[in-house]
């Protein structure tokens, strides 16, 4: 080893010892998550439909509704959504930030340098070659390197929350989809056998009428309570088109038929006898609305101390080494070497009010941060005790309809015969059947209800992203959207394995 690696060697050794002594100070407050108020339990914990069981299960679709098509619907959404697949590229990009702010720790000037030039002056002809490494280093002595990458890396956790919270919403939103589709398909189900009813008593009216038993006005009241029947039908049908259509943009597709994916007309999902929601306190490590607002608060617990570091002096060191030479095959004599040592400082001891004013701002930025976040929590709570009462109530209300329902039957089957036996006049029998209508289709969109609403439990419950377990943030984009981003840009093909 020459004199001049020597030296190189030794002015290394020498500025890894400063670094590694002075790597010990973090200016700012360190971040310790917030306490704050859950309820120790549900209001309606002791209704018998709520268990005490563990978790959410993360499949919740399929446990409760035991529905193929949901399932196969679910996991289409998952992989073709173009929502969560924008949320899965902001993790990327939070994690490229994350890598860019673990880079500044390292030397930010890092140039190797080279030249060969021949020039003519007086007759005469030189040549001049040189080799040269130069390095300048910002020592992170007060921690604002390492204060920035803690910040990054709670940004690339919130953004995985972010993530979370749009699976969450695509499997309830699919979910809650799907079953108002099969609702809607039932209350057309619903209208055209009322139709059919309706019909009949028209023909029995009519029939009537041409015997000389009663007046038209029963055959005007049968057609009119036919035609307003009728005239459901078509509104039925718009909102049914375009919930198809509204499912198909979640799935990632162009509206479209979507007979072949739905399959034949299937009944409302049931809802299971009971539902396991855990405790409230599950809910801060649960719900991803609330480890966002809790990450975001860490990342900006960081922005302060990177704020207080400008309050003080920032110091560099750096350097170089090289080698120059008239001819190439002295560029690594002992005589042609170069090098040079420097350290010096900043300090912006006339800024001292804007820079104050900063640590202030990032600081009441904290703050802000931290009351978001107890509202989360709050809010959260809020959101899930809605959802459980619009449940709970909404199982009551099915019971009331279903027998309100079965007796309406019962009471058209014999207003029928009766008017038909001349018993009952046919105001009777109007009044009757305008109410199956009604009984039927309040029915129907009950139990439809009924399913819905627990769907948004568990979407209040923040239950599902846990399917996507402890991937990459590369394993979170499909492989065409990878290979559309390899294809742009050479620099992906490692990044992306």
């Amino acid at each position: 080893m020459n004199r001049s690696m020597t030296r190189f060697v030794r002015l290394s050794s020498s500025l890894l010892t400063i670094l590694l002594l002075a790597g010990c100070i973090n200016l700012g407050p360190d971040y310790h998550p917030p306490e704050v108020v859950t309820q120790p339990d549900w209001l309606e914990a002791n209704d018998p439909l709520l268990g005490d069981g563990p978790d959410v299960d993360p499949r919740w679709w399929q446990t409760a509704f035991h529905d193929p098509v949901l399932d196969r619907l679910v996991e289409t959404a998952l992989e073709q959504n173009l929502t969560l697949r924008s949320a899965g590229l902001r993790v990327l990009q939070s994690q490229q930030q994350l890598a860019i702010a673990i880079g500044n720790q390292f030397p930010q000037q890092q140039q190797a340098t080279g030249l060969a030039s021949r020039q003519k002056e007086n007759s005469v002809t030189f040549n001049n070659y040189s080799l040269g490494l130069n390095l300048a280093w910002e020592v992170d002595f007060w921690g604002r390197f390492r204060r920035q990458v803690e910040s990054a890396t709670a940004a690339l956790d919130a953004s995985v929350a972010s993530y979370d919270a749009a699976l969450v919403s695509l499997v309830s939103q699919v979910a809650q989809t799907y079953i108002l589709i099969q609702t809607f398909e039932v209350r057309l189900e619903a209208a055209r056998y009322n139709i059919e009813l309706q019909e009949e008593s028209f023909r029995i009216a009519s029939s009537k009428f041409e015997a000389g038993e009663v007046s038209e006005l029963d055959v005007s009241q049968a057609e009119t309570l036919l035609n307003n029947t009728r005239a459901t039908l078509p509104g039925l049908q718009i909102s049914l088109q375009q919930l198809k259509n509204s499912l198909a943009t979640l799935l990632g597709m162009p509206p479209q038929d979507m007979s072949e994916l739905l399959g034949s007309i299937a009944d409302i999902p049931s809802a299971p006898p009971q539902v396991a929601l855990g405790m409230p306190q599950d809910l801060i490590r649960r719900r991803p609305d609330i480890r966002i607002a809790e990450r975001q608060l860490a990342a900006q617990s960081a922005q302060i101390g990177v704020a207080i570091t400008e309050l003080v002096p920032n110091f560099s060191i750096g350097g170089s080494i090289g080698t120059t030479a008239l001819k190439s095959h002295d560029l690594f004599k002992d005589a042609s070497e170069t090098w040079s040592l420097f350290g010096s400082f900043e300090w912006n001891i006339l800024n001292y009010g804007r820079l104050q004013s900063n640590v202030r701002l990032q600081d009441a930025f904290f703050q802000q941060l931290l009351v978001d976040y107890r509202n989360a929590v709050l809010q959260a709570q809020g959101d899930i005790e809605n959802a459980i009462v619009a449940y709970l109530k909404s199982h009551q209300q099915l019971t009331a309809y279903r027998n309100a329902a079965e007796a309406s039957k019962r009471a058209v089957n014999i207003a029928i015969i009766r008017y038909q036996q001349g018993e009952e006049d046919f105001n009777t029998l109007i009044n009757t059947l305008a109410s199956n209508v009604q009984q039927d289709d309040l029915l129907a969109a009950t139990r439809g209800s009924v399913a819905t609403n627990l769907v948004q439990v568990y979407r209040a419950l923040g239950g599902g992203w846990e399917i996507r377990g402890q991937q990459d943030p590369v394993d979170l984009l499909p492989t065409a959207t990878k290979d559309e981003m390899r294809e742009r840009t050479w620099l992906w093909w490692d990044a992306l394995e």
